[in-house]
């Protein structure tokens, strides 16, 4: 009997699961653009034409290994719009009486699946270097799930930057040398571009038809959309990025949108990239003596520390997970993140490189438009929702965590060991935002005082009974202590009518 193989958008890989479970000559993939899953929320365009277009190119590639393969665009007129109808749809079209599947990475679409009317097998998706049991097994019976502990494994599992039992260089980390400021200049051209072809061409052209009303830019489209097209990304990277990555990824430009970065979390995170192919990538150009060991450890740490971790965390926490909102914060999200007028310049440049592109790195995510967030209450699915949407390597195995956890501290410190606050000092050392500020860096009241400075204070005081026994959190609460009373009343007076600026829409 026949059964159909079903090949999701972030699953772009010959070796998943599911076809390796079927049999090219019985078989037959089913791949579909669908509304159901274009607009759950309301994706970048890019981020839906990097998905479709390389969907596509995904198909002619399967059937040019001998697959058979029904692949139902967007705008074909029997498209179900669903997942589940284009299995249905098929089954009945070709009397399949099985479906294959690669567990997908939302637990939206997991249900989704386990509910179709059909005998479905939903198989490991194994493109990862820990399996979900195995993170459970090493996250059983500790009282914090820290990720460095878990990366050391993952180092001792791939063997990847060890000499021996020992880690490279003699230390496990060297995070210490990856936080410098901004330079003077990047002498990095940036990410490989890619001109879209024809078919690329026709998936904007739909994308532009069908998400107009979408936040996101399409114009200069110039992600790779094949597995040929990424290596040679990840080539050019290597060569030319790598050696200086390690120094300055957390650094902010104004004028650089992407500094020394790889930007290959996209590929990797729908099948482009293989994560143990870029690691190894990198680990070459440190024992060639083409990157420093900094470069290549960071790197390293952010694909088989990081994003394992979090993929972990977000299968062992369960589909709930998303709805946590420890703090109980509720403000709705400033109309600023969709584009609205701000004279926060940090603000300003990170929503509009999102706008644009697509992209902005962690320190950009997590230090700026995340910081912002959670020092002003901004309810955590609401953060989450737009995460998920503007950047096109969210899927929610990996935002979620990142989100909910690292960002907006909501899981109550199931990621991180504290809330990543800062006051506009560090946007100040690590960025060249703060010089052409509407506000000024170094007022800590008054109209024109760093936003961030004011809210800042104003989170530490109104969670201090959560965070006042917290050890990583005690000298701040001493320096809010020291201060004189009647500054400590200017500073809270000032932050409570920024927030009512805010939530009036007005431009702050």
């Amino acid at each position: 009997m026949v059964k159909l193989v079903l090949v999701l958008g972030d699953q772009l890989s010959e070796g998943i699961a599911a076809l390796r479970e079927a049999d090219p000559a019985c078989d037959v993939v089913v791949m579909a653009e669908v509304m159901g899953e274009a607009e759950y929320v309301p994706h970048h365009p890019k981020k839906i034409a990097l998905i479709f277009a390389a969907m596509r190119k995904f198909a002619a590639r399967l059937e040019g290994q001998g697959w058979r393969v029904v692949y139902t665009p967007l705008d074909h007129p029997e498209n179900s719009g669903t997942i589940a109808g284009e299995l249905l749809r098929h089954a009945a079209a070709f009397g399949a009486d099985e479906v294959l599947a690669t567990q997908p990475g939302e637990w939206r679409l997991i249900a989704e699946l386990d509910a179709v009317p059909l005998r479905l097998r939903q198989l490991p998706d194994d493109r990862f270097i820990a399996t979900q049991a195995e993170f459970a097994d090493w996250a059983k019976g500790r009282k914090q799930l820290r990720m460095e502990w878990f990366y050391r494994d993952m180092r001792r599992k791939t063997g990847l930057l060890m000499v021996g039992d020992e880690p490279a260089g003699g230390q496990w980390n060297f995070d210490h040398e990856n936080r410098k400021p901004p330079p003077e200049g990047i002498d990095f051209k940036g990410p490989m571009r890619f001109s879209p072809g024809g078919d690329v061409a026709e998936v904007l052209a739909l994308v532009s038809a069908r998400f107009a009303v979408n936040f996101g830019s399409l114009d200069d489209f110039w992600f790779a959309t094949d597995h040929e097209q990424a290596r040679q990304h990840l080539a050019h990277w290597v060569r030319h990025g790598l050696p200086r990555f390690g120094d300055y990824q957390d650094a902010m430009m104004g004028g650089e949108r992407f500094l020394y970065h790889a930007i290959v979390g996209l590929y990797l995170n729908i099948g482009l990239l293989d994560p143990m192919e870029v690691c190894q990538a990198v680990e070459d150009a440190w024992k060639n003596g083409d990157a420093p060991i900094n470069a290549a450890e960071g790197f390293i740490r952010q694909i088989i520390g990081w994003r394992e971790y979090v993929r972990g965390i977000y299968f062992l926490e369960g589909p709930e997970y998303v709805s946590r909102n420890t703090l109980n914060h509720k403000r709705d999200l400033p109309w600023l993140y969709w584009g609205g007028e701000t004279k926060m310049r940090c603000m300003a440049k990170a929503v509009e490189q999102t706008r644009e592109e697509a992209y902005a790195h962690h320190i950009q995510r997590l230090m700026v438009t995340g910081n912002f967030a959670l020092l002003a209450g901004v309810d955590p699915a609401q953060m989450h929702e737009w995460y998920l949407a503007v950047y096109a390597d969210a899927f929610e195995w990996v935002e979620a965590p990142n989100t909910i956890g690292m960002s907006q501290f909501a899981d109550g410190g199931i990621v991180a060991s504290k809330p990543y606050i800062s006051s506009g000092n560090y946007i100040n050392k690590m960025s060249d935002y703060c010089k052409d500020c509407a506000y000024k860096i170094k007022d800590k009241t008054g109209e024109d005082a760093c936003p961030f400075n004011l809210l800042y204070w104003h989170f530490l005081d109104r969670h201090r009974v959560r965070f006042r026994g917290n050890p990583r959190m005690a000298n701040m609460y001493r320096t809010w202590d020291r201060m004189d009373g009647e500054k400590r009343e200017t500073v809270q007076a000032d932050a409570r009518r920024f927030l009512e600026k805010l939530d009036a829409g007005e431009a702050v």
